[in-house]
């Protein structure tokens, strides 16, 4: 029997929150690593205990401290132990900061399957359940998921509730009157104006990102990875396409076995010191095949934060937390109080989010900008000048809340909040996430700016480099895709990852 010590258990519940009310979070300070004397390019977003130093070398090696590399370290290390095939201090898990410190750290926080892509949605179940096994340490809030769109999409939804039924992933689908009649039941002030279909996904909500990167740090701490943060990777050696040993600026680490690369933004220069190309050949299914294509284009997201305003609140009919709403309204214009179009179109999305805007607020956006193949990374996110919300954004996220619901009538925008806001991520040729070996013992975990929900990514990546089996939920996120002329694509959606 193994006699670890375990963080405390989840607690049993058939409510639809863990607990009853909205979690507030500690982590407003973002602490630097251990070590560290002057302030950091991008700081950890939760406080660092007892990180380890360096070794010689190590059976795996997983870089990246964002939820993918913290989850499938956790996964990895614990189904070693289980399994009996090893133990957790095998595992070594690097990042140049700490726990949160990109793409992670400023996530919305929302988990969803909201994805046309259909293969995400066995992913994404697979992703709830982890989220559902410790709920109280990874800050997750079980509330749902409401998401609209115009009867342009209509079948687009028809298609996306039967396959995430097929999946194990309960939602119910509402058109026309019935699409209404649902919205109302929830928010009796909710205006329905070109919400003709509605799709509620009940397992879904959304989890306070630093809550969750101290709870994955922790859980990676008691299965003994040995957590090496400070220290920045710098290159690799390879023999035969092998990864034989990682540079990093504290010296080299020598890879027994494979080698994880889960660092999100950052992929395109860790590919790079691989020796990968930066631009390929894609064959799309329609036959027809683009030539030196960008393996990668970098996108930046506009969000922002908004206090509620006093004697409002953001609960439904029942006084429950309410569901994170999502709206994508593709022939509804956006109109400012001065009677000029801020977008031509709705895509927006909202949720409660104490725990991020220190008091009772929403949180929301996202704008998707496309940037192109490069990109400044250091400092990244809210650090960067280069990467904040535009002015006009305020106005649009404000503008876009008042129009749905009748609590919030003309007076949100004194109430947005003064943060700085924006991050970027690290898209593939076809917008959807490439899980596979890109050498013959390195493994990446592209997840196309997909990632905070998908923290069951590393617990299938854990199971393949255990077994020696790719896991079904994987396969169909291979690399080969764009040799071989299964690309996805075909999206009714002004986004990008949808």
């Amino acid at each position: 029997m193994n006699n670890r010590m375990r963080l405390k258990p989840a607690m049993k519940t058939t409510a639809p929150n863990p607990t009853d009310h909205n979690q507030w979070y500690p982590f407003q300070d973002r602490p630097l690593p251990s070590g560290k004397s002057k302030p950091a390019e991008n700081p950890a977003v939760v406080p660092v205990f007892d990180p380890a130093p360096l070794p010689e070398g190590a059976r795996f090696v997983v870089i990246g401290a964002g939820v993918h590399g913290m989850s499938t370290a956790w996964h990895l290390a614990m189904a070693l132990e289980q399994s009996g095939k090893g133990k957790g201090s095998e595992v070594v898990l690097i990042d140049k900061q700490g726990p949160g410190a990109g793409a992670t750290g400023l996530a919305c926080g929302c988990i969803r399957n909201l994805y046309m892509t259909g293969p995400l949605h066995a992913i994404l179940r697979e992703s709830v359940q982890v989220w559902e096994s410790d709920p109280v340490n990874f800050g997750f809030q079980q509330v749902g998921y409401v998401s609209i769109g115009e009867s342009n999409q209509e079948a687009d939804y028809v298609k996306l509730n039967q396959s995430q039924i097929d999946n194990g992933y309960p939602s119910d689908l509402y058109v026309g009157k019935d699409a209404a009649a649902f919205l109302k039941s929830i928010w009796p002030d909710f205006r329905t104006n070109h919400c003709d279909v509605v799709l509620h996904e009940k397992p879904s909500g959304y989890a306070g990102t630093h809550m969750a990167c101290w709870g994955l740090d922790q859980k990676c701490k008691q299965w003994g990875v040995q957590r090496v943060y400070g220290v920045a990777v710098t290159g690799f050696d390879q023999t035969n396409g092998r990864v034989q040993s990682v540079q990093t600026s504290a010296g080299n680490l020598r890879v027994d076995e494979a080698v994880v690369l889960s660092t999100g933004a950052w992929l395109p220069t860790h590919t790079d010191l691989l020796g990968l190309p930066r631009t390929l050949e894609v064959r799309y299914p329609d036959g027809h095949v683009e030539r030196e294509m960008d393996m990668w284009t970098y996108w930046r997201l506009l969000e922002g934060e908004v206090y509620l305003p006093e004697g409002t609140d953001f609960r439904t009919a029942d006084g429950k937390d309410s569901p994170v709403l999502h709206v994508e309204l593709m022939n509804t214009p956006v109109v400012g109080h001065d009677g000029k179009e801020l977008q031509d179109h709705v895509y927006w999305y909202t949720r409660y989010a104490a725990e991020r805007v220190g008091a009772p607020g929403l949180q929301g956006g996202t704008i998707p900008v496309k940037m192109g193949p490069d990109a400044v990374l250091e400092p990244y996110g809210h650090l960067n000048d280069h990467y904040q919300a535009d002015p006009w954004f305020a106005d649009y996220y404000c503008r876009v809340t008042e129009m749905f619901f009748g609590r919030f009538d003309n007076n949100l925008r004194p109430h947005f909040k003064d943060r700085r806001n924006g991050g970027i991520g690290a898209f593939t040729p076809d917008n959807v996430p490439i899980f596979d070996w890109v050498t013959e013992n390195a493994f990446m975990t592209a997840d196309s700016n997909h990632g905070f929900k998908m923290i069951g990514v590393g617990k299938l990546v854990a199971r393949l480099l255990t077994t020696g089996t790719t896991p079904d939920e994987l396969k169909p996120f291979a690399f080969r895709r764009y040799a071989e002329g299964w690309t996805y694509g075909n999206r009714n959606s002004n986004c990008p990852w949808v």
